[in-house]
């Protein structure tokens, strides 16, 4: 597999571009004609530039409305493609992008329009140059792939074929059914984006809101499948317009952008696999390209700790609320103020030694059977790695650094197997003791904040990572402005992850405020929140407005209301079961616990009741229920 990007993906000056396409492994660039334009290199440096970081050039783009029904305008497109062929070639590039027509002037009748690619092709051709039309969604006549391919075929050129875009065929709610009797030389290029689900006019979103495979909303595994089953053997290219990529840093944006073509190639080879074990397609001819295959490692199974990080003049407060909710010191580390506190599989990691920090979460240990797989698994997707100092007696844990900064380890949790992580603590000098009755029993989500432009870096990063499923983003109104959440979770709902942007407003020293917690499950709420109250605890007050909509909303029991409002306990529920839950008063601006308990299939998170939850949490402790029923 080659793989390519567009210059429009990244920030910064064109040769900027090339440093890092180069630098995060791209066999090939798509130069982008705007960049080209305000670069004080020529076609032919640029060329040389490229070579020099290991860069082909697979594209030039875009040629836009090769057609027009005035001859004097049919002229002129013949004389702007003589010259920018010239500039294809000396860019290294035998291949032009051609969109299709979108203004008030284009030809509406196919034969006339086929006549013409077929001129524009002869052109081409004497310049040693293939032109690659592409049916934009917003097209004035052609805009969708099927027409695009009809009307290639008919102009009857060997240099006229077509560029598949997965946004122009997905957006528009398209298949590619249509792909079953194409030819393979008819199919020049192809070029990849995702995109989230959005009611807008389609040039809009097109503009601002692609985003690489796999941040988005497009089933974009079973269109390069089909794709590649039709005969298609050129690069995978990038073509993403994203604002804030656009103001991104660019190398981390390009290892973003290779990061979702090694997954999403990944899944498509796992795809072709299960479909053609013999490696054949369905008329069975063997596979034209080869996919690389990501290392094989068992899913993860369950998150095996949540590490807080605090200062140690504020240790103790992170300490008292463990010991509210239940938990027990159980362990601590060969080598620092590092402590073990738990209760069943609910396992929180107190790092002390992190000055100037009330309280975060700083890292995630993950549990598996096989570590080390994992961890050169997440390495093929350019997870950056951290290099831990391993102490005598201690495990040597695969550890990542995800965007944010938040650690992710690769650990093996039972207390008897070989290589446990737990073996890096020793038992507490006194004791520990077994968990408070009511505790709560595991880790069921993470919370971590994130910043507006890592949001959906963040989600690559652990769905790849991780393997996990990404759920859409969901909005929420707070009341310093909106929260942007969206959640991920593996196979088995085992591994539950939030992913949370806050208004800009909240944000503290680069990290946002309000938006990170750890969620611990229990089997009975109430009896987890009284024995919290009961050892000093306080629980986030909830209005009674809250509970006065929850009556109306569901017609809850009576008993079961008044017991939810007397315990500051919040609920939902959907067809498949019932989401309970409270909120410890936060730890710091930065850190707060949920307690949770599910019945039944429930498998979201209450976001009906976060901005509740919010906005409770932005008046204060202090703040109990205002309102009064009449």
């Amino acid at each position: 597999m080659r793989t390519s990007i567009a210059t429009v993906c990244l920030a910064g000056t064109l040769p900027e571009k090339l440093a890092a396409a180069a630098a995060a492994g791209f066999d090939a660039v798509e130069v982008f004609e705007p960049d080209l334009l305000g670069c004080a290199l020529s076609p032919a440096a640029v060329r040389e530039r490229a070579a020099d970081l290991g860069l082909g050039v697979s594209l030039f783009q875009p040629f836009r409305d090769p057609d027009h029904v005035e001859a004097a305008e049919v002229a002129r497109v013949r004389h702007r493609l003589h010259r920018k062929c010239e500039v294809a070639r000396a860019l290294g590039t035998d291949l032009v992008l051609v969109c299709s027509s979108v203004h008030d002037g284009a030809v509406r009748d196919d034969a006339r329009l086929a006549a013409q690619l077929h001129d524009l092709g002869e052109v081409a051709a004497g310049h040693g140059v293939r032109l690659a039309y592409e049916a934009l969604a917003w097209g004035s006549h052609v805009d969708d792939y099927r027409h695009s391919l009809r009307v290639a075929r008919a102009a009857e050129h060997p240099a006229v074929g077509v560029c598949l875009d997965s946004f122009h065929v997905l957006s528009r709610g398209d298949d590619t059914a249509g792909l079953a009797d194409v030819r393979p030389h008819e199919l020049f290029f192809l070029q990849l984006a995702d995109a989230p689900r959005m009611s807008m006019d389609v040039l809009p979103w097109s503009r601002h809101h692609r985003c690489f495979p796999g941040q988005g909303a497009f089933d974009l595994v079973g269109f390069v499948a089909d794709v590649l089953a039709a005969g298609y053997t050129g690069p995978l290219s990038l073509e993403v317009f994203n604002d804030v990529f656009r103001q991104s840093d660019p190398h981390g944006t390009a290892v973003d952008a290779m990061r979702s073509l090694r997954q999403l190639a990944d899944r498509v080879g796992a795809r072709r696999a299960v479909q053609h074990p013999t490696g054949a397609s369905a008329t069975g001819t063997p596979d034209a390209v080869a996919l690389p295959v990501l290392p094989v490692a068992p899913p993860p199974a369950a998150w095996a700790f949540a590490e807080v990080a605090t200062s140690p003049a504020h240790a103790d407060g992170v300490r008292t609320l463990l010991t509210q909710l239940g938990l027990r010191r159980s362990g601590t580390h060969r080598s620092g103020p590092v402590e073990l506190w738990s209760a069943g599989a609910a396992r929180v990691v107190v790092n002390a030694r992190t000055p100037d920090v009330r309280a975060r979460i700083s890292s995630l240990g993950v549990d598996t059977a096989e570590p080390a797989l994992l961890g050169a698994r997440a390495r093929q997707l350019l997870a950056p790695v951290v290099t831990r100092a391993v102490g005598p007696g201690e495990v040597d844990i695969p550890s990542l650094a995800a965007p944010d900064g938040t650690w992710v380890q690769f650990c093996r949790t039972g207390p008897d197997e070989a290589g446990s992580w737990l073996a890096d603590f020793l038992p507490a000098p006194d004791g520990g003791g077994p968990a408070a009755p009511g505790a709560p029993t595991h880790v069921d989500h993470v919370a971590l904040p994130q910043r507006f432009g890592e949001f959906d870096t963040a989600a690559l990063f652990f769905q790849s990572v991780l393997d996990l499923v990404p759920s859409d983003v969901t909005v929420l109104a707070g009341p310093r402005g909106l929260v942007r959440s969206r959640a991920l979770r593996s196979r088995d709902a085992r591994i539950r992850l939030l992913l949370n942007v806050v208004p800009s407003a909240t944000l503290l020293r680069g990290r946002a405020g309000g938006a990170g917690h750890l969620a611990l499950g229990c089997r009975d709420v109430f009896a987890t929140a009284a024995g919290f109250a009961a050892r000093g605890g306080r629980v986030l007050g909830v209005p009674q407005n809250y509970y006065d909509d929850l009556e109306a909303r569901f017609d809850l029991d009576p008993v079961l209301l008044r017991r939810l409002r007397d315990a500051d306990v919040m609920y939902d529920r959907d067809a498949d079961g019932e989401f309970l839950h409270f909120y410890t008063v936060a730890a710091s601006r930065e850190f707060f616990v949920e307690v949770v308990q599910r019945v039944g299939g429930y498998a979201g998170y209450g976001a009906a009741n976060a901005s509740v939850r919010l906005a409770a949490q932005a008046q204060g402790p202090s703040a109990r229920r205002a309102a009064t029923s009449a």
